[in-house]
């Protein structure tokens, strides 16, 4: 296999997204989406609903509903990554109740690209819509496969490949075309859907990028010819950076700032980035080979998607640039690079447990050279900070976006979001993917280059847009679409209660009250016992704990004994006025846990 240095990049007939598997390697072959003619717009068509199931009030969890008459359409099925007041939350997904019942009118999923705020919930809402088919491109299909195999019980996913000359009717009333964008992954694509009151455009996540890197620039002539068919209903265009001026950086010019990282790093050099972003490593791949170093790959997730685009042609190295565990200790620290994922501060990646020690061959210490290559997740920046203060500490050298260009963002900038309206000329526009600040940045730029407001639509998860002969409209109707928790192997079973639960156990602990009684009179026997955790240490609160003791037996000897539901009045009035007590001593409010036992 050739070094990347010397590599062209794959060439391609423009608007295709299949690319040929690296040699010797099989290919998993699934079905190519046919090029099917356009259905007639039939008069008299129902009215079209566009609503989202998350993706407009946060960063993550996209899933936008396109539902006209018996025909359903689902662009994404994403998760959200759980914010600082969840604890114990590995993830939320999409509330899929407005569908139920309709899961015989899904036409299909469409999956823009392979970033978990988009594939993530696919394992848990694929089954429960019937298992519909799932249009995508050979990279995310990879990827998609690859996270399905952590779910044995799910199905098989009935996965068709599509092409940039892909035409594919949806029903009676929806035709898809993919069309060619950037992003910071391979393979990503936007979305057209062709409906009888005109085209409806979703961008996906996209930057527009002159020089990728093993990519070719986006189809602007191909986004050109939408705006310039006069016939673009809306537009649903990515808001991440829309708070940001000028344009995205391209790929390729972060590798000046790359390289001057190998050529000054004394020592170790230590990548912290996405799991998915390929292109990254594909640089930070072809200057270790420049410079003679060897690489290590820490992270689970970032092993597999390495392993999938390499077999799939998407990633080039030379042989023998990486390096097994066993042999990491043997190198000198100036020629080994580890990349591996955790620059978000998960407290369970690898970076993490670097810092923390925990990890078990590799620690940081003195003339290491830890890079920061990824964006900051809005939400994540103080666990970040701490990791670099952690990381310091130890004597890394930290490198980050802000004192070199040491990542590309994958999202439009204002100038090219202002490209992107330019070009499709939308008579509506609807920002989406971002929360509610960014989506009315958005929604000020498009006004600025002469979108009408009244045709700039912000609508909130779950409301609908509604779409006629007679033009659109945000209405007052809306879905469903409450969290959905993902804790361990439980989908949904952690409710708002429970978590609230366990914001006030993080926040001022628990207090249990154990009481024994005697099971034939119900008189209280001994004395109460009486447990604190993270509430007051009990050997410096004897004082506070006796009163409580006390409070407890007063209750207990107030109480009538033969009432036939005297364990649940007894526990309530203990709860209560236990609670009531210890907020008037200390002004806080511990989750008071009675326990009866009887004897």
């Amino acid at each position: 296999m050739e070094s990347t240095a010397t590599h062209k990049p794959f060439s391609r007939p423009r608007r295709t997204f299949r690319r040929h598997a690296a040699p010797n390697v099989p290919h998993r072959r699934e079905p190519v989406a046919k090029i099917n003619p356009l259905p007639e717009k039939s008069g008299g068509a129902p009215k079209l609903k566009v609503y989202a199931l998350g993706g407009l009030e946060e960063i993550g969890r996209n899933c936008t509903v396109f539902e006209m008459g018996d025909d359903i359409v689902i662009i994404d099925i994403g998760l959200q990554f759980p914010e600082e007041d969840m604890p114990g939350i590995d993830y939320i997904i999409p509330n899929i109740t407005s569908l139920r019942g309709k899961e015989k009118n899904i036409r299909g999923v469409i999956v823009t690209h392979g970033h978990y705020d988009h594939i993530g919930g696919i394992p848990h809402i694929m089954p429960r819509l019937g298992n519909p088919v799932l249009y995508t491109a050979p990279l995310t299909a990879g990827i998609i496969r690859k996270r399905q195999e952590e779910y044995p019980k799910a199905p098989k996913l009935n996965i068709v490949l599509v092409k940039g000359d892909s035409r594919i009717t949806l029903g009676k009333y929806f035709v898809f075309e993919p069309f060619h964008i950037n992003h910071n992954i391979s393979d990503a694509f936007g979305v057209s859907l062709q409906t009888p009151y005109g085209t409806i455009l979703h961008t996906g996540d996209f930057k527009f990028d002159y020089t990728p890197v093993n990519d070719e620039p986006a189809d602007l002539v191909r986004i050109a010819m939408f705006g310039g068919a006069g016939n673009v209903l809306a537009l649903l265009s990515d808001s991440t950076d829309s708070d940001e001026e000028g344009h995205q950086i391209s790929e390729s010019d972060i590798g000046k700032d790359l390289r001057k990282v190998f050529e000054m790093a004394p020592g170790r050099i230590i990548f912290g980035t996405f799991a998915s972003l390929l292109t990254r490593v594909q640089f930070i791949l072809t200057l270790a080979t420049e410079y003679n170093r060897k690489v290590l790959i820490q992270g689970r997730s970032l092993i597999s998607n390495i392993e999938i685009a390499h077999d799939l042609g998407y990633l080039k190295y030379a042989p023998g640039v990486f390096i097994e565990e066993r042999d990491f200790k043997k190198i000198p620290d100036n020629k080994v690079v580890v990349v591996c994922t955790g620059a978000q501060g998960e407290r369970n990646a690898t970076l993490m447990r670097i810092a923390n020690n925990e990890h078990r061959f590799i620690s940081v210490k003195k003339g290491d050279t830890l890079v920061f290559s990824s964006s900051v997740i809005p939400g994540n920046e103080r666990t970040i900070q701490s990791l670099k203060d952690t990381l310091i500490t130890q004597g890394a050298r930290i490198i980050h976006t802000q004192n070199m260009d040491v990542h590309a963002g994958g999202h439009a900038k204002q100038e090219d979001l202002k490209l992107m309206m330019r070009l499709t000329k939308p008579k509506y526009f609807i920002p989406v993917h971002a929360n509610r600040y960014l989506l009315q940045a958005h929604a000020d730029v498009a006004e600025s280059i002469g979108i009408p407001h009244d045709n700039i639509f912000m609508p909130r998860n779950g409301q609908v847009v509604e779409f006629d002969a007679h033009g659109g409209r945000l209405t007052d109707e809306t879905v469903i679409t409450d969290y959905v928790m993902v804790d361990g192997l439980g989908v949904g079973d952690v409710s708002e209660v429970v978590l609230r639960d366990r914001q006030m156990l993080a926040g001022d602990g628990m207090f249990v009250v154990i009481v024994t009684v005697d099971k034939k009179t119900g008189a209280l026997i001994g004395s109460p016992d009486i447990i604190s955790r993270g509430f007051v240490y009990l050997k410096e609160s004897k004082d506070l704990i006796e009163r409580a003791r006390a409070k407890v037996k007063k209750i207990m000897l107030d109480s009538d004994k033969n009432s036939p539901a005297f364990e649940d009045y007894i526990k309530n009035k203990i709860r209560n006025e236990v609670g009531q007590f210890l907020f008037q001593e200390t002004r806080r409010r511990p989750m008071v846990l009675p326990v009866l036992i009887d004897v």
